[in-house]
């Protein structure tokens, strides 16, 4: 899955793209990644929420 995204990432519109990645703290205290390939106008918006 990780190869298929880096190839469509280059072909062209892969600049406008950032891989976001942060840790979210689930109900029984432990943590957890969620990532996610954001355009780059809405990468704060990503993080606030």
């Amino acid at each position: 899955m990780a190869k298929k995204t880096v190839a469509s990432l280059q072909t062209g519109g892969g600049k406008e793209h950032t891989k976001c990645i942060k840790m979210v703290k689930n109900e029984k205290g432990s943590y957890n990644f969620k990532s996610e390939i954001v355009h780059n106008d809405r990468v704060k918006d990503w993080f606030a929420k």
